[in-house]
């Protein structure tokens, strides 16, 4: 399995549309609820190649319904909480983050897996890193991103790191996530001195079962 840009994506980082729904036209599928899109998902994961632009018009497509996702949404009031939605038959993880007031993950990468995430509830903010071009420099500001309620994003390795955070002190937060492939650990970077360790990490919940501690088996680390 491969993702891959419509041809005049500039493959810059961003992911340009224009292409895509040029092609495509009237015959973009419909994403009314969470089910709709994990159906659209496995449909285009059946394929060896994924195109980039469609993803993401599906992550997009689908608009925040709590009533959808809530089952899924098990918090933590130490850290932010990862929640598996759907495996995709080995091909990608689909997972709610759950993210109390001030939880925040590490500046990571991710293992060349692709990211894309969207706003389900509240606000978070994405800092991007330029990747380090050697241990003891800080690591380099790129972006700074406020992401609101149904708003997406995409990050990859080629693009940098980054870390996200509820700067909220009131709010809690929700972001879905799909990385493909799946991956089950990655490297966490010291800000001010670039070292990085390996990250291995579990999940909260799975399918809406919270597991205990002894259960937890690894999952893919797409935030620490």
């Amino acid at each position: 399995m491969s993702l891959v840009h419509s041809e005049e994506n500039n493959n810059n980082g961003k992911v340009c549309e224009f292409a895509f729904y040029k092609h495509l036209g009237n015959k973009l599928p419909v994403v009314n609820t969470l089910d709709d899109l994990i159906r659209e998902l496995r449909e285009l994961f059946d394929s060896d190649k994924i195109n980039v632009e469609y993803l993401n018009y599906l992550m997009k497509s689908y608009k925040s319904r709590p009533a959808d996702w809530k089952k899924y949404a098990k918090f933590d009031r130490c850290r932010y909480t990862r929640n598996l939605v759907d495996r995709g038959n080995g091909k990608y993880n689909l997972m709610l983050l759950c993210w109390g007031e001030g939880h925040g993950s590490g500046i990571h990468d991710h293992a060349d897996s692709h990211c894309f995430m969207k706003m389900l509830q509240g606000s978070l903010e994405e800092v991007k890193y330029a990747w380090p071009k050697c241990e003891g420099e800080e690591l380099q500001e790129i972006a700074r991103t406020k992401l609101e309620l149904n708003d997406t994003c995409y990050i990859n390795n080629s693009i940098g790191l980054h870390r996200v955070e509820n700067s909220s002190n009131i709010d809690t937060a929700i972001s879905l996530h799909l990385y493909c492939p799946p991956y089950d650990q990655c490297l966490v970077f010291n800000k001010n001195t670039a070292k990085t360790t390996v990250s291995t990490v579990t999940f909260h919940s799975m399918y809406g079962k919270r597991l205990k501690d002894n259960d937890k088996i690894l999952a893919q680390p797409e935030d620490n």
